[in-house]
């Protein structure tokens, strides 16, 4: 599990489109990697449509978002076409959690990615985490913006 301060383990994972989304392609940017369980569920939903409506400050801070779930590349573009969701959303199907592992985000007992988000400074290094205590509390999107705003 990655702490802050250190570098963030690159990765490439295929996006909601199938293409192919590397990490260390995005250094110069912040980046709010937001892992989430379950596609089509209400507070991940909750979640992502807030992200959504909120990309204009986030590239006002030089950040992008970036999402991350076990669920298959199929299920992530449905539902990112049905919610237009214009940010990338990544499928971490298979090895199963891999990446989500490297973040300390993925939980065992659901098989699934936690409600975890680590914001990546534009050097590549780990800023801050901001995660939820449950499946079902949605994070605070005002924590991702005030790390961003310190950097």
């Amino acid at each position: 599990m990655v702490a802050i301060g250190e570098e963030a383990p690159d990765f490439t994972l295929p996006d909601q489109n199938r293409n192919p989304w590397k990490l260390s392609d995005h250094r110069g940017k912040k980046i709010a990697l937001v892992f989430f369980p379950f596609a089509f569920t209400s507070v991940c939903e909750g979640e992502m449509c807030a992200l959504r409506d909120d990309i204009p400050r986030f590239e006002e801070e030089n950040a992008m978002v970036v999402a991350i779930s076990c669920d298959s590349v199929p299920a992530l573009k449905a539902w990112s076409e049905q919610k237009n969701f214009e940010f990338p959303i990544l499928s971490d199907r298979w090895p199963l959690g891999e990446v989500s592992k490297l973040y300390g985000a993925f939980d065992e007992k659901v098989g699934a990615a936690k409600r975890l988000t680590v914001i990546i400074d534009a050097d590549g290094r780990v800023a801050e985490k901001v995660e939820s205590p449950n499946l079902l509390t949605p994070r605070d999107i005002a924590d991702y913006h005030k790390t961003l705003q310190e950097l």
